[in-house]
């Protein structure tokens, strides 16, 4: 039995690129890399997977650009950075995709797109969509007009929000290492590469590194994005990015880099969470006919079924589902405010556009964010 079936079985992939990778080491943007990475990708999703990639090298490649001796320090000088390389990073992607017939999407995300969760079921439902088109989602930090920091702080930590928006099987770090090692392999001649492990070993963080200078993607990052993304489930391998067809290799179930374990289902990561780490607002009543549909059918909630509206809760809220007695049937993510819900009840999804004057999500809870308690 191949002990890595479990990551062999991923259709959903997010994979994260890192700067050193795609920068030849700070030397410029790695055209070749980059068709490289292209080429592997294209060779995934003729195997049927789904394919997000979190790339990084925008600051790096503007950089370089600009001729600049270091990565600058100030946020301004970095979001210029960033602006410069981001147009060149995306124009090489989609050169490289487009000689394989693929369509790509720039996707930049902020903080409150993956924390806000208005913002969040937009999100999702956009990453959702490019994928039912099957387009390639190139997905970066709008590092150009933050105001904190460049920082999520980290595309690794913006590769495991990703994997939580999309539910993803899997998320794949490719790094300028072959993986997480016991100690510094640079520093180390002894270091043993870490072949897997659960993610959630307290050893792992005496293990883990700091990140060099073009990025700040060291293994403390990885370490940390693996745990966020086993938040729903998905499992984390982190392996060499510059190793022969590394992403067919790893996707395969080869024994390859470091594959730390989420040790839990995707679906029983996502009731748990939405079941117990959101607050309720508020709540709606269901006919029979809905109860009987989210019970047996395990369908989506749409407002033809809904018969009363309790609470002031906004879009992305958490509200419970109950029937005719109050009985809690299931809790969910919605996709209009009490408001609005409130004028759409009882009505067919085609009516919403004439009843609100736009033309929103047909489903008032979507099935992927509704769980039955």
């Amino acid at each position: 039995m191949n002990p890595r079936e479990d990551i062999a079985a991923g259709r959903r992939w997010v994979v994260k690129v890192g700067s050193a990778l795609l920068t030849n080491d700070g030397r410029g943007l790695d055209e070749q890399m980059i068709a490289t990475l292209v080429e592997q990708i294209a060779a995934l999703r003729e195997r049927g997977c789904e394919v997000v990639l979190v790339s990084s090298g925008a600051v790096a490649a503007g950089v370089v650009r600009l001729g600049l001796a270091a990565r600058p320090h100030l946020l301004h000088d970095l979001q210029a950075a960033a602006a410069v390389g981001q147009s060149v990073l995306v124009q090489s992607y989609e050169n490289a995709f487009k000689r394989h017939g693929i369509i790509a999407a720039q996707v930049l995300l902020g903080h409150d797109d993956v924390i806000a969760r208005d913002r969040y079921l937009n999100a999702r439902g956009t990453l959702n969509t490019l994928l039912d088109f099957s387009v390639v989602p190139v997905v970066n930090e709008n590092d150009t007009v933050v105001t904190d920091e460049i920082r999520f702080g980290d595309n690794d930590t913006l590769a495991a929000l990703v994997a939580n928006l999309i539910d993803a099987d899997a998320l794949l770090l490719l790094t300028d290492q072959s993986g997480l090692y016991d100690a510094d392999p640079r520093s180390n001649p002894h270091a043993q590469l870490v072949e897997v492990a659960d993610v959630h070993a307290p050893e792992l963080d005496e293990m883990a590194g700091e990140g060099g200078s073009l990025g700040r993607g060291g293994m403390v990052t990885k370490l940390r994005a693996a745990r966020l993304a086993a938040r729903s489930g998905t499992q984390t391998v982190i392996a060499g990015g510059r190793l022969p067809d590394v992403m067919a290799r790893v996707t395969g179930g080869e024994n390859l880099g470091t594959w730390l374990r989420s040790g839990r289902r995707p679906d029983t990561a996502r009731k748990q969470w939405l079941a117990s780490m959101l607050q309720v607002q508020g709540s709606v009543e269901l006919d029979a006919g809905a109860v009987r549909v989210l019970r047996e059918s395990g369908r989506s909630l749409l407002p033809v079924g809904v018969r009363g509206v309790s609470g002031a809760f906004h879009r992305g809220d958490l509200v419970s589902c109950r029937d005719s007695e109050g009985r809690e049937i299931a809790r969910g993510l919605v996709n209009y405010s009490a408001a609005e819900t409130r004028e759409v009840m009882g009505s067919p999804s085609s009516a919403i556009e004439n009843i609100l004057g736009y033309a929103g999500d047909p489903e008032l809870i979507h099935r992927d964010n509704l769980v039955l308690v």
